[in-house]
């Protein structure tokens, strides 16, 4: 018989003392708790034990004579009324929200409903079927972090299990892992085009919707997350959540930051009709957002059954203390927050001076992290780009589009296209932030991959099994020709030069520049525009594209070069006639300053624009010509050398070194970028 006692309600979840280990849970309208103990195979439940309430709707035990590895798991009993949003069920295991790891795999079955379709109580015991609670004490990461600024970065997004499933030279049992991530290929292939951060898909421990697995899929991309604290179990080895910490060390070391991709917008329990797993048994009206009548109707801002009640103090602090521990012990750099228009939103809409917001910002260590917002959600108000509070940055569609729809060919983009290359001040300054607040993008993993967006017109969702209804129907996209893949070698090349055109732009913009893995070595995923259940070639990287001519990854290595060498890219805030030392300039293909009526001319696809350091006497000249048509180009004067000098282009093009370069012939849609700086400083960082 173990001897227990009181406890302490601080940590909560568990913790190891000398003499035992201590649980806290909170679950305020509980009327019983019942801390349950397994085998060591997590089959068998070998002991019941009843813990004490506390103040503050806490509950505790102190138990002796155990240690790291126990496993556990909750039973709560107490009101079962559903039309008033109470599910206490003692039959259903619950994992501990603030367990950092777990042992057993999660099987779907009835038994994890707390009531059954017709409506009756559902009294089957769901312990056969759950992963079980592990006691486990983490080591804080003593890694050096790189620390990388903003206006030197360069994101990567990329799904574990998807960048190195195929991996050439990865051993098979790595292959799909955090031990793969840090594979010396991948990190070497990752640094040769300048790459400064990978931004993970989701690496919170997540489980497949029953509605997928029915019909032979999975959750491929993660956003269904079963815990906030614990790695996914499937991206280890050997199981041991060490080896994300080991990941990211690794990256560390080759001064590679790691992002991640957080999900604290749902979980993975669903509405009404979803499983009982962890808070829903716990304390349902407070981690989730319901509506006032009938209570038992749940608030489905995130189009996933359920959405997170961030309100509620217990759940901020719960939110508060994940991040805190993907940082402090996990030694990741910064999050990407997938919905995060949700984690601002009270009953009257969005703040963005929400105490979620705010707690952050005083926080001592979540406020030094990098933090990015996708910033919308199916909600009421939930396009709310541009809207959060400094020193948030913002994936940014509006970018993403004009990019595509000026490289598409359609009229009237030139204004829109200029405010984007120029950081989107129209977005983001009205609140004191710049340039470098914009994650600028073409593609990421929702929506088509780069070659798609030049391969397919419409989209091939038929594999997802929802009949083609699922992803975004407006890509912007276009097929040069022909729909998909084609052996015709014009074709071929012109999809390759488009997507130069528009990776020339993403890099020569204000703002931070990220790509979606894959785009270096033209994936393709067939046209599925929403391949978040496709866990099969068609999501992972083929790394035997490496084996054909590297257009695009030599491109991407030769714009960033260029990029991180120019200090305008560097400049924190927007440019104005006021701003003497840097300039942003705008012409026509006449080499002069552009009109009014240049600007509103629908026919005009043509962009010359200059970014200039006038301190350290140097320029960029950019042209971007989505026309198809040929046409005369003037170019401006060089404002500091003699002409400009070709630093790339998208044509293969043959221009004598000494020839000087005032005019040119475009043969067709194209992208340059051209230098101009002092003789003096040639051998300085402005120097390419």
């Amino acid at each position: 018989m173990l001897k227990t006692s009181i406890g302490c309600t601080y940590p909560l979840g568990n913790a190891v003392c000398e003499k035992g280990v201590n649980f806290a849970v909170y679950a305020p309208s509980a009327e019983q708790v019942i801390l349950c103990l397994f085998d060591h195979q997590a089959n068998t439940e070998i002991a019941r034990m009843e813990m004490i309430k506390r103040e503050g709707g806490l509950w505790t035990l102190f138990v002796e004579s155990i240690g790291e590895g126990a496993l556990y798991g909750y039973r709560v009993d107490g009101l079962y009324d559903p039309g008033e949003g109470f599910f206490f069920n003692k039959n259903k295991l619950l994992l501990d929200p603030y367990c950092k790891d777990f042992r057993g795999d999660f099987t779907w079955s009835e038994r994890h409903y707390c009531h059954l379709p017709v409506g009756e109580f559902n009294s089957h015991d769901n312990a056969i079927d759950m992963p079980k609670s592990r006691v486990f004490t983490p080591k804080v990461y003593e890694g050096k972090k790189p620390d990388i600024a903003w206006h030197d970065s360069f994101i990567y997004e990329c799904h574990v299990k998807g960048a190195t499933q195929t991996l050439i030279g990865l051993s098979k049992e790595k292959q799909g892992t955090f031990s793969g991530i840090c594979d010396s290929g991948f990190i070497e292939h990752l640094k040769s085009m300048g790459v400064t951060a990978i931004e993970l898909l989701p690496v919170h421990a997540f489980i497949s919707e029953q509605f997928l697995t029915t019909k032979g899929l999975q959750n491929y991309w993660g956003y269904n997350t079963l815990s906030f604290f614990v790695p996914h179990k499937a991206y280890c080895v050997n199981g041991n959540v060490t080896e994300f910490q080991k990941m990211v060390a690794t990256l560390h070391e080759h001064n590679i930051e790691v992002i991640i991709d957080v999900v604290y917008n749902h979980t993975a329990e669903s509405g009404i009709d979803g499983p009982m797993l962890s808070m829903k048994g716990l304390h349902n009206r407070g981690y989730y957002r319901m509506l006032h009548t009938p209570e038992s109707v749940y608030i489905n801002d995130t189009g996933c059954g359920n959405t997170i009640n961030i309100d509620d103090p217990i759940t901020l602090r719960l939110i508060l203390d994940s991040l805190r521990y993907w940082v402090e012990y996990m030694g990741v750099d910064g999050f990407r927050f997938d919905l995060a228009t949700i984690l601002g939103r009270t009953n009257d809409g969005f703040h963005g001076q929400h105490a979620f917001f705010q707690a952050i910002a005083q926080d001592p260590i979540l406020s030094q992290v990098k933090l990015i917002a996708e910033p919308w959600d199916v909600g009421p108000g939930g396009y709310q780009l541009g809207a959060f509070p400094p020193p948030w940055r913002e994936w940014n569609d509006k970018y993403r589009d004009i990019v595509r729809r000026f490289w598409r060919g359609d009229s009237g983009t030139l204004p829109e296209l200029a405010k984007r290359i120029h950081g989107s001040n129209d977005l983001f300054e009205h609140n004191l932030r710049g340039p470098l607040n914009s994650i600028n993008f073409l593609t990421s993993h929702d929506g088509f991959s780069l070659a798609d967006w030049v391969s397919y017109e419409n989209k091939h969702n038929d594999a997802n099994g929802e009949h083609n209804r699922d992803g975004h129907s407006e890509n912007y996209s276009f097929n040069c020709g022909v729909e998909g893949e084609t052996a015709d070698p014009e074709i071929i090349n012109r999809r390759n030069r488009l997507q130069t055109n528009a990776l020339v732009t993403l890099f020569m913009s204000k703002g931070v520049p990220m790509i979606c893995a894959g785009t270096e070595l033209n994936h393709t995923q067939k046209g599925n525009n929403n391949a978040y259940c496709q866990d099969n070639e068609n999501s992972w990287l083929n790394w035997h594209n490496l084996d054909s001519p590297q257009i695009l990854k030599a491109s991407i290595t030769s714009l960033m070069k260029i990029r991180s060498k120019l200090s305008v890219f560097k400049h924190p805030f927007y440019v104005h006639t006021d701003d003497n030392r840097f300039a942003v300039l705008w012409y026509n293909s006449a080499g002069q300053i552009m009109s009014e009526s240049d600007w509103h001319d629908e026919l005009n696809k043509t962009l010359i624009y200059i970014l200039a350091d006038n301190e350290k006497r140097s320029a960029v000249l950019v042209i971007l010509h989505a026309d198809c048509d040929g046409a005369e180009i003037q170019l401006p004067e060089s404002p500091f050398s003699t002409s400009w000098e070709v630093a790339y282009s998208s044509l293969d093009i043959d221009i004598e070194a000494d020839q000087p370069l005032n005019s040119f012939r475009l043969t067709g849609q194209s992208a340059w970028v051209l230098l101009s700086h002092n003789e003096e400083t040639a051998n300085g960082s402005e120097k390419v």
